[in-house]
């Protein structure tokens, strides 16, 4: 299903704190990442015997999801609320008990991290009023088309609370907030160092690269079978589409496993050759695997694919008008499929964008306009489509009986200018991101290695 507003980049659920981001791939392979596949043996320096025989009894029940974490209280409902707000934004239905417990300390670990955020900025005198958090609040309402108090309801319609969103919001405030005072005024990026960037960037022009993600399971020459029969059990879940990529990637054993999977955008030789034989036949949105790599075996999704400083007609700006009917509740399958044709039938004689508004009064439709929508944001299925269309133009009908059935009408295009080089400030602005990224990411682990953490 796409909203113009989500496919205007403002799917997150905190939008509003969303970092810099450089459309080159190789300023994101500057940053510190594992290759594809490379799951390094962190443990090697604890001198973990082999064949170690667990003396006690690890009982799960002993670690309720209630935490107190430097005297703050993080209670069972706080995990209960977190998880509903999770499966409603991700599309997530209901789970396996062992899958829903795996959830629970992930979004539990997440709530930690998120307490201990606020606890280091306000031991540094950094606050964030409430004010400041109700802003946010607003903001994130107006992302999904609802004022502040339909987001209240909405999130206890679905077992969550706006407390929850708030916790969130609160966090990302007083963390950016923090490291704009502990970090950012002490990275420095030098001139050489982003001139080479360019420099390279220019010798690569029109290689293609990859944006894609990835599932790595380690496997021993004695363990290929059995780890084999599990990547493909594993990938025949992912086929169903009951749930995201990202939450499969819970079982990876790649150092990518915290940022979902994702290899950011690649080229070709810096993967090891199945995956880069594999990334070159896929299409954009397709999984492939599994895959044997030296080591285990990948799962590979390929999230996009682009050349090096090259125009690609998916980065025209689109200015989209889209027509959207619901239905009731309790509407009968039948009534449904008449409404459906009925709105089919209407769009299909649209006859640009001005007409369409009248259309949409006519059949009782929702109206959205955007003018900023990139072809790349849109479903792979909905890019091409709209790629062929002549302004003025509407698509086909798509959507379902719960979400509502659409149509977008094009109502203008601006295709994108031929590649150039990225202007210098871009590349330094996205060096100095990605080093107070990895410097957040070591700060957290400090907190964390500090913390007490009482479980209940």
């Amino acid at each position: 299903m796409i909203s113009l507003t989500k496919a205007a980049g403002l799917g997150r659920w905190t939008g509003f704190a969303a970092g810099l981001a450089l459309a080159t791939a190789l300023v994101a392979q500057t940053a510190d990442q594992q290759p594809a596949g490379d799951a390094p043996n962190s443990a090697a320096n604890l001198n973990i015997p082999a064949d170690a025989q667990i003396l006690g009894k690890a009982d799960p029940n002993v670690r309720k999801p209630t935490a107190i974490v430097n005297d703050a209280v993080i209670t069972g409902t706080d995990v209960d609320q977190r998880v509903a707000l999770i499966k409603a934004a991700n599309n997530i239905p209901d789970l396996p008990p062992a899958d829903l417990e795996r959830l629970r300390l992930q979004i539990l670990a997440q709530l930690i991290d998120e307490t201990l955020q606020i606890q280091e900025a306000k031991a540094n005198e950094i606050k964030v009023t409430p004010a400041e958090v109700n802003q946010g609040f607003a903001r994130v309402a107006r992302n999904f088309e609802k004022t502040p108090d339909s987001m209240r309801e909405y999130l206890h319609s679905i077992g969550s609370s706006d407390r929850t969103l708030k916790l969130q919001i609160e966090a990302e405030l007083a963390w950016q907030r923090y490291l704009g005072q502990q970090v950012t005024p002490y990275i420095n990026v030098g001139e050489e160092e982003v001139q080479g960037i360019l420099n390279r960037l220019k010798s690569q022009e029109g290689q293609p690269e990859y944006h894609l993600k990835e599932i790595f399971l380690g496997a021993t020459p004695d363990r290929l079978d059995e780890v084999a029969r599990n990547a493909q059990g594993l990938m025949d879940e992912i086929k169903k589409g009951q749930q995201p990529f990202e939450y499969f990637t819970q079982y990876s054993e790649a150092s990518t496993k915290a940022v979902g999977g994702d290899l950011g955008w690649v080229q070709t030789d810096t993967l090891p050759a199945p995956l880069a034989e594999a990334a070159q036949q896929m299409e954009v949105g397709q999984v492939a695997g599994p895959i044997q790599i030296p080591g285990g075996f990948s799962i590979l999704y390929l999230v996009d694919e682009r050349k090096v400083l090259t125009a690609d007609p998916r980065d025209a700006r689109l200015s989209l008008r889209q027509l959207t009917i619901q239905f009731a509740k309790g509407t009968s399958q039948e009534q449904a499929t008449a409404r459906a044709s009925q709105f089919a039938e209407a769009t299909k004689a649209i006859k640009g964008c001005g007409d369409a508004t009248a259309v949409a009064k006519q059949i009782g439709a929702e109206v959205v306009d955007n003018d900023q929508v990139r072809v790349r944001d849109l479903p792979a299925q909905l890019q091409q489509l709209v790629l062929n269309m002549s302004i003025g133009e509407a698509t086909p009908p798509f959507g379902s009986p719960t979400e509502g059935v659409r149509t977008l009408v094009l109502c203008g295009r601006d295709d994108p200018q031929s590649g150039q080089l990225p202007d210098p400030s871009q590349v330094q602005g996205q060096l100095e991101q990605q080093r107070v990224n990895l410097r957040a990411q070591q700060m957290l682990r400090d907190l964390r290695r500090d913390a007490i953490v009482e479980y209940r």
